[in-house]
């Protein structure tokens, strides 16, 4: 979901469709305290979703390895 709303922010009008409002309602609360933490790079980059895909992959291992010890 995470991809195909930062995919969205390239075509015009995307996000204000009803498959981009309702991406954001369930991408945007996740993102928020990234984007509060890491300024976007050069004015325009934002790099607060590449951090928080591997921060759910961290999180998604953290979790398999701890099932796998159980």
């Amino acid at each position: 979901m995470i991809i195909g709303y930062v995919l969205m922010s390239w075509l015009p009008n995307a996000r204000e469709s009803v498959i981009g409002e309702w991406l954001a309602k369930l991408v945007e609360p996740y993102l928020s305290p990234f984007r509060r933490f890491i300024p976007p790079l050069f004015g325009m980059l934002d790099i607060s979703p590449i951090v928080a895909l591997i921060t759910l992959q961290l999180a998604r291992s953290g979790l398999l390895s701890i099932i796998s010890y159980f």
